[in-house]
């Protein structure tokens, strides 16, 4: 599988997850208490044996950077390829905001000309999977197909007025495709992962930017499509997928993980996730600490009573402090007395002294970076 690159974009509208995504793109959002988005996408590229990985960045990029460094925790610190930092590409034509995927590969030229991979898998970056990239790789080999889209059937992956949603005959080719639907109609949702030669690639998005075009899958995936003489053919993903673009999927993807059951279908022993390491000392349990149903990083301190919640490295939970269906990032603190549910706390958020706060599943309370309450 050497013969195959990855490339992932991460320019997707950010505007419903709020004050999580003020300072940092979406796939450098920190999940299941010691991963970010990204780490999903770069290990399943990695384990499908990629070994030339480039990131595509825009605004708010410089989180982003500073987790994935020189990529050696996904053993892509090599002499040869390796993984690709791409900032935004800054010309007097473009201020360095993509209007899409299409705009972004062509301001990115340069990097897959240098690249000598046949194949390229792109990837989006607001989705978290764990998917047998080199079974997609395959299938598309063997199929002979122009380009091959991974999709899933799960009906709870589908939304309203985004998206891309496909008709997949038994073949396993795609008779029709819906672009962005108010309402979608189709069962197979596409998971913004797709494959196709690297040649094929570059001469489709030189065409649709000489042509003025910008939406990939709108102006060259769907005329593709409904082309007789085009070959565009689907891979479905049976795994779990969880959409990551509002503050409620970011709430819901970490309430789903604290299962074990759910855990153990995304976290796979043939499929590890990596992700950059802090050395931190044990989480630490008072005497009169209460844990039930959470995820507690390393390097926690637990001394008041934790529901059903979800803490980041060195979080610090004070006495007679209640915590409760929560997600608390890295260095957060909840001070005696204060009582906590359904709160979303960002990096060095503070909860002061007897503080309450109650938010809802539907609409979770969200702390932003260094804020104290």
């Amino acid at each position: 599988m050497k013969d195959v690159m990855g490339v992932i974009y991460t320019g997707e509208n950010d505007a419903r997850l709020r004050e999580l995504t003020m300072l940092r793109a979406i796939a450098a959002l920190p999940v299941a208490g010691r991963y970010r988005i990204i780490d999903f996408l770069i290990s399943s590229m990695v384990n499908g044996g990629m070994r030339n990985v480039g990131v595509i960045m825009q605004k708010n990029y410089h989180s982003l950077m500073d987790h994935l460094g020189s990529g050696k925790e996904w053993d892509l610190h090599g002499k040869h390829d390796g993984l690709h930092l791409l900032p935004p590409f800054l010309t007097r034509e473009n201020v360095g905001v993509y209007s899409g995927l299409m705009d972004a590969l062509r301001s990115n030229t340069n990097y897959l000309l240098r690249s000598k991979q046949e194949y390229v898998v792109i990837s989006g970056s607001d989705l978290i999977y764990n998917a047998h990239m080199d079974q997609l790789i395959q299938y598309h080999i063997d199929s002979g197909a122009e380009i091959t889209l991974m999709y899933t059937r799960d009906p709870a992956m589908q939304r309203e007025d985004t998206g891309t949603y496909l008709t997949v005959d038994e073949s396993g080719n795609i008779t029709d495709m819906e672009v962005e639907p108010t309402h979608p109609t189709q069962e197979c949702t596409f998971m913004e992962v797709m494959i196709l030669k690297r040649d094929l690639l570059r001469s489709l998005v030189d065409r649709g930017v000489a042509h003025g075009q910008h939406d990939f899958m709108r102006d060259i995936v769907l005329p593709m499509v409904h082309n007789p003489g085009s070959h565009i053919n689907a891979w479905e993903y049976t795994g779990v997928a969880w959409w990551i673009d509002s503050v409620q999927n970011y709430f819901r993807f970490n309430m789903d993980i604290l299962d074990i059951g759910t855990r153990g279908k995304l976290f796979l022993d043939d499929l590890p996730v990596y992700t950059k390491v802090r050395d931190e000392m044990p989480a630490l349990y008072g005497d009169n600490a209460v844990c039930v149903n959470s995820l507690v990083a390393d390097g926690c301190i637990i001394e008041g009573t934790v529901e059903n919640s979800v803490l980041f490295r060195g979080v610090r939970i004070a006495p007679g402090a209640h915590v409760k269906n929560c997600i608390i990032m890295q260095d957060g603190h909840v001070h005696s007395g204060a009582s906590i549910e359904t709160c979303i706390l960002d990096k060095q958020a503070v909860i002061k002294r007897n503080a309450r706060l109650t938010g809802h599943s539907v609409y979770p309370i969200v702390i932003a970076k260094n804020v104290v309450v």
